[in-house]
This record gives structure tokens, sequence and C-alpha cells, in this order.
């Protein structure tokens, strides 16, 4: 038993140096993607002249490309890649399901229904409206969806979980989809934000999003340890003193917080929650807060990827990061877990060959 704890605090002591590497190459190719985000477009603009002007703003072609078209866009695919991201680690902790998504809790479902009911009957446009209640939308769903889940027993709980949001989520999305072929005006509003997109969105927004991120990643930061107990077993976390309730109760809070504004604002992208918490524990571990913090740069760093690829790929136009993030991110998925399955057995190997 000493050897064992020896062994595996030296283990944890020798992989410290590598987790920082690791960090600090992660922000390094978070920085780049800003930069080459802030670069490419329409109008291209140089490395240097998108640092002259970020740096020394004097009102020139280059400074008002890069301060009034692609500064708002990048800062809000940062944001909502880390919202997006966030909720994906809470959701996977709950549900102790890897490749659980936020949108198992029907809330992409509710906030989208919200938001075209606002539109349809009430023509209400501004983001503050949008952004309220399609936060009151995405909490509907996620109750109705952890109201079914209540009455189910632990071993089921999942399961249930997994259910109930499905049926949900295809109630809600035939509804919405009612009303949108019943009005035309409401049909070409909605057509243009269900795919999801960070170009031509309200620059005002940004200043909504902060202030949700930071209470975001505030209570999920207090909710990583209940969480990382909680994925030992619910009898075994209450055992240590885990209020497994209020634990169920603050976690669906964040994800539908999260979730709810990232859709009023965007549009839903259901991806990015369900890849970045993945990929990220394949490459440093199941550790709850190293997973959380490396979650809020792979989120925007997903984002930021899509959004590039979409302005690139199809000129003179470009594709929407909605659909550019199924196609970057699933390959880096399946190469993830072909990784993370070679090293398994590798390890197995080298166990049996000692």
């Amino acid at each position: 038993m000493n050897v064992f704890h020896v062994s595996s605090t030296h283990r944890t002591a020798r992989g410290r140096p590598r987790l920082l590497f690791a960090g600090a190459c992660a922000l390094v190719m978070l920085l780049v993607l800003v930069g080459v985000s802030l670069s490419i477009g329409a109008q291209p603009v140089s490395p240097p002249a998108v640092l002259a002007a970020v740096m020394h703003p004097d009102g020139g072609r280059d400074s008002i490309i890069v301060w009034r078209l692609r500064m708002p866009r990048t800062v809000l695919a940062v944001l909502i890649g880390a919202l997006l991201a966030t909720a994906g680690v809470v959701m996977q902790a709950l549900t102790r399901n890897p490749l659980a998504e936020p949108g198992l809790l029907g809330v992409n479902a509710g906030a989208s229904l919200a938001v075209v009911i606002a539109v349809a009957a009430f023509g209400i446009s501004g983001t503050g409206a949008l952004m309220g209640l399609a936060s009151v939308g995405a909490a509907g769903g996620a109750i109705v969806v952890m109201f079914v889940t209540a009455r189910s027993g632990h071993r089921t709980e999942s399961t249930r979980l997994v259910l109930a949001g499905a049926a949900l989520t295809a109630s809600l999305s035939s509804v919405t989809g009612v009303i949108t072929l019943a009005d035309e005006r409401t049909f070409g509003d909605y057509r243009s934000w269900v795919i999801g997109s960070v170009a031509n969105r309200d620059p005002g927004s940004t200043a909504w999003l902060l202030p949700v991120l930071l209470v975001v990643v505030l209570v999920t930061g207090l909710l990583a340890r209940p969480l990382e107990l909680l994925g030992m077993g619910t009898d075994t976390a209450a055992s240590l003193g885990v209020s497994v309730s209020l634990t169920h109760v603050l976690g669906f809070a964040v994800v539908t917080l999260a979730c709810g504004t990232a859709t009023a604002v965007v549009g839903p992208i259901t991806f990015v929650g369900l890849v970045v918490p993945h990929a990220v524990r394949l490459l440093v571990g199941n550790r709850l807060p190293i997973v959380l913090c490396a979650s809020l740069v792979g989120g925007p760093a997903l984002m930021l990827a899509a959004d590039i690829v979409g302005r690139v790929i199809a000129p003179p136009g470009e594709l929407e990061v909605g659909i550019v993030t199924a196609f970057v991110g699933a390959p880096v998925l399946i190469a993830l877990a072909v990784r993370r399955k070679s090293r398994t057995d590798a390890v197995k190997t080298e166990e049996r060959s000692l």
C-alpha cells in the first residue's frame, strides 16, 4: 500500500510539468487562432497590420476592419465556446457519461421554441429580451427532463435522462417547426438564427455574455469537488458529505443558464459541449478542475477554428460556425478516441509483459 502511494505521488508530481507545458501550448494556440481570426476574411489583413490596429487604432481601413467587423465576432466566438464547453463539462459530470451533451436536457429545444414564440407572437428582436426568454425556455425544458428523471432509480437515471431529453427535444422541435412554417417572416428570421453563427450578431451581446460566463465559471468551480465525488456514485458522494440534490440543482442551473444564453445569441450549437470535454479528458485525464480549466481554452479554440474554416472553405461566401463545428469536431473526436484506445492497449501490453 505504501509502495503504491509513493508510486502514485511520484507519477502525479512527474505529470505536473507536462500539464503545465500542455496548458501553455493551449494558450499559445488560442492566441494564434485569435490572431488568425482577426486577419482572415473577405478583406485579408496581414498579421503586422492586425497587431498595429489592435495596439494603435487610427481609424484607417485595417483598424475599422479589425475593430468593427472581426473583433466582436472573435470575442463572441471565444465567449460562446467557453460557455458551451463549461456546460458540457458539468453535464457529463452530472450524468457520469463522457459522451453526454447539454442538448440532452432539452435546453436547446426549449430555448429555440421560446425565441420563435417571442419573434412570431410579440415581434421581439432585442438581444437582452431574447436572452431572457431563451433562458426561460431552456429552464422549462430542463425542469421537465429533471422531473421525469427524478422519478427513476439511480441505476436507470442516466438512461431515463437521455430518453426524456430526446423525447422532449423532438416534441418542442415539432412545435417550433409548425410555428415557423405558419409565419413566413418568423421562418426567415429563424432560418438565419437556427444554423448557429457568430457573424452579424448584435455587438452588445458581448456585454451580456461576459457576466453570464463569470457566474457560470464561478459556480462550476465551487461545484468541482462535489461533482468529482459524485462521479464515485451518489451513495458514496452522500456519505462523504456531498449534498447530492443541491449539486444536481446547481449543476443543471449552470447548464441551463449557459446554453440558454448562448443559444439566444448565436443559435443552437450542440457539438462543442460534447466534443471539447471528452477530448480534454483524453488529453489531460479525469481530474475535474483540470478538465474545466482546459475546456475553457478548448471551447473557444474549437469555435474559432470552426469560424475560420467557415470563412475560407466556400469563397466568396462562408459557412456558419454551427455547420462547421460538426465537420471540425467529429474527426478530432474520432482521432482522439482511436489514440486513446491505442494508448490503453499499449499500457495493457506493457502490464502483461511485466
